[in-house]
């Protein structure tokens, strides 16, 4: 029951470039795409090397996930700018078409998909998610457009995404734009949920030399801001892999874990 793969590319009118994206259908054994949950997936490129394939195999045939359509947005060489969040570039200018990478996803690629294969829709059958930058990527569209998607993974986020250059003198964690994001919005009545992902060598970089690598106090440190926002325990989820590193091996250990909590029977 492997799933059954297409290759599209789309004109971006919002990015002004073609799309590459690479959809994995469940096959009709399951019931075929009509009806089926959709996750849309930053670095689409990735998804044999994260074994995505091969997991939702498994998966299907042990019964434990219902079909699921997967959206793989393959990335462009442009990519340091197109992921990132949607209110402002990074202090080095980075992530500049961020918003316009939201637009294509939520008002291009979106709508085509659920006329062209009529999976579920609204956000309690939409998820997306991402790797590294496309986890960030991933969260800012999430949450800027949450009447839309209901659950969002964060497979090694890139939550460092900051205002100011570290090694400024007057850098603090503020700075952080993500965290600024989750912490600023307006109350909101509907509920997200939240699926976060680290490994404990993701990286070597201890800023503030409390002994905890960057990549999982900043992961940490949102998951802090969703819970005194209100977010419940039962929507938050927090994978922490020992050894685990910023790797597509350590994401294709993880997956498993993120699909089963977001669409698992």
């Amino acid at each position: 029951m492997a799933p059954v793969r297409r290759v599209r590319s789309f004109w971006s009118k919002a990015l002004g470039r073609t799309v590459r994206t690479e959809i994995l259908l469940p096959p009709a054994a399951l019931g075929g795409p009509a009806g089926a949950p959709v996750l849309y997936l930053n670095d689409g490129q990735d998804v044999d090397a994260v074994a995505l394939p091969a997991t939702l195999e498994r998966l299907w045939a042990s019964g434990a996930l219902p079909p699921i359509t997967v959206i793989a947005i393959h990335a462009n060489a442009d990519r340091m700018q197109e992921y990132g969040v949607s209110f402002a570039p990074d202090y080095g200018g980075r992530g500049a078409r961020a918003a316009q990478h939201a637009e294509f996803v939520v008002n291009e690629l979106r709508p085509w998909i659920e006329s062209t294969y009529r999976p579920a829709v609204g956000r309690d059958h939409t998820a997306i998610a991402g790797f590294s930058l496309g986890g960030l990527s991933a969260l800012d569209v999430a949450w800027t457009n949450f009447t839309l998607f209901g659950t969002v993974g964060v497979l090694s986020g890139a939550l460092w995404w900051r205002a100011r250059d570290v090694r400024d003198p007057a850098y603090t964690d503020g700075d952080r734009l993500m965290h600024q994001q989750l912490a600023g919005a307006p109350w909101r009545a509907s509920s997200q949920r939240f699926w976060f992902q680290t490994g404990t060598l993701d990286e070597t970089n201890d800023r503030n030399n409390n002994g905890i690598i960057d990549a999982i106090d900043d992961t940490l440190d949102a998951l802090a801001i969703l819970r005194q926002r209100g977010y419940p325990e039962a929507d938050l989820r927090y994978l922490e892999i020992e050894g685990g590193r910023h790797h597509q091996i350590t994401w294709a250990e993880a997956l498993p874990d993120f699909l089963l909590w977001t669409f698992g029977r």
